[in-house]
C-alpha cells in the first residue's frame, strides 16, 4: 500500500493521471516559504514579499491568486486539468517542466485590470481601486467542500467615507468553477466592479449573465503562448450594467453589501474545454 501511494503521489505531482476535481491553497512569506493561514500587513501592499504575490487557491483546472496590492485583481495559472500543481511547482514552473510533465503556466496577463472576476468599486463615474489606508489581510485555508483564498482591504476611500472590502475565492472539490464573493464587511452598500479582461486577437462574447474570452495573451519572457479561456457568470439582477472597454468586459453592481460571481478558466492543454467553440458553449449553458 505504501508503495502504491508513493507512485500515485508522483503521478499526481507530474500531472500524469486523470482525477476528479481536487483543491489546494497556499499562502506564505517569500523570506521563509512557510505555509500560513493569515498574513496581516499595516502597509497594505506586500506584493513582492508574499509567495505568488498573494493568497492562491487551486482546483484541477486552474489556480487563482489575489494580488496583495491595490489592484483587487484575480490572476490565473492555466492547467491541463490533470492533478494539482501549486504546492509542488509554485506559480512559475520552467519551460522544460511544462513540456516534459505537461504542467500549466502563468499564461494569463492581467495588466492594469481586475483580471478574471477581480473586484474594484464604482463611484458612479469611475473605477475605484482598493487602496487600503488601514492595512490589508490575506487568508487561505481549507473548507468542508474544498479551499478558499481571501484578501481584505481596510479603509478604502469611497464616496466620502471609508469602507472595508473582502474578496474571497472558494473552490469546490466537485466543480471546476470557483465562486468569487465580494463583501463590504461592515454591511455598507457599495457598487462593485468586476469582469473579464481581454487582449487583441481574443474572441470575446457575452450574453445574459455570462462573459466568455478565448485566445492567447501577450507572452512573457521564456514562455510559449497558447490559447486559454476565461469566463464569468453573474446575476443580471445584481449587475445591471455591462460595458465593453478597450481591455475588459466589465460589470457594475447595484449598491449592495455582498455579491457573488462564478469564474472558470480553460486551455488547449486540457481534454474538455480545449477549443473556443467548446468553451463558449460551456459558458452559454
Amino acid at each position: 500500500m505504501r508503495k502504491y501511494l508513493l507512485i500515485l503521489s508522483i503521478l499526481l505531482a507530474a500531472g500524469l493521471t486523470e482525477i476528479s476535481a481536487q483543491t489546494a491553497y497556499s499562502l506564505f512569506w517569500r523570506s521563509d516559504s512557510l505555509q500560513v493561514n493569515e498574513i496581516v500587513s499595516e502597509t497594505g501592499s506586500q506584493y513582492n514579499k508574499v509567495g505568488h504575490h498573494g493568497p492562491a487557491v487551486e482546483n484541477s483546472h486552474m489556480v487563482l491568486r489575489i494580488y496583495f496590492n491595490d489592484s483587487g485583481a484575480i490572476d490565473v495559472y492555466s492547467k491541463s486539468g490533470r492533478g494539482l500543481e501549486l504546492m509542488q511547482y509554485g506559480w512559475y514552473p520552467s519551460v522544460d517542466q511544462q513540456e516534459m510533465l505537461g504542467l500549466g503556466c502563468d499564461a494569463y496577463i492581467v495588466g492594469k485590470t481586475v483580471g478574471l472576476g477581480g473586484i474594484a468599486l464604482w463611484d458612479g463615474e469611475k473605477e475605484v481601486k482598493l487602496i487600503a489606508t488601514k492595512g490589508r489581510t490575506a487568508r487561505a485555508g481549507a473548507t468542508k467542500k474544498g479551499a478558499y483564498a481571501e484578501m481584505i482591504a481596510y479603509g478604502v476611500e469611497y464616496m466620502g467615507g471609508l469602507v472595508d472590502i473582502s474578496i474571497r475565492i472558494d473552490v469546490d472539490s466537485k466543480s471546476r468553477e470557483a465562486v468569487v464573493t465580494a463583501t463590504e464587511v461592515n454591511g455598507e452598500k457599495v457598487a462593485f466592479l468586476s469582469g473579464v479582461n481581454w487582449h487583441e486577437g481574443n474572441k470575446v462574447s457575452q450574453g445574459e449573465g455570462y462573459i466568455s474570452v478565448w485566445g492567447t495573451h501577450p507572452v512573457k519572457k521564456g514562455q510559449v503562448a497558447f490559447p486559454i479561456g476565461a469566463g464569468l457568470r453573474y446575476s443580471v439582477k445584481d449587475f445591471p450594467v455591462v460595458e465593453r472597454t478597450d481591455d475588459m468586459v466589465r460589470i457594475i453592481s447595484k449598491p449592495v453589501s455582498k455579491v457573488r460571481t462564478r469564474v472558470v478558466a480553460a486551455s488547449v492543454k486540457e481534454a474538455e474545454l480545449n477549443t473556443v467553440k467548446r468553451f463558449e458553449n460551456y459558458m452559454i449553458k
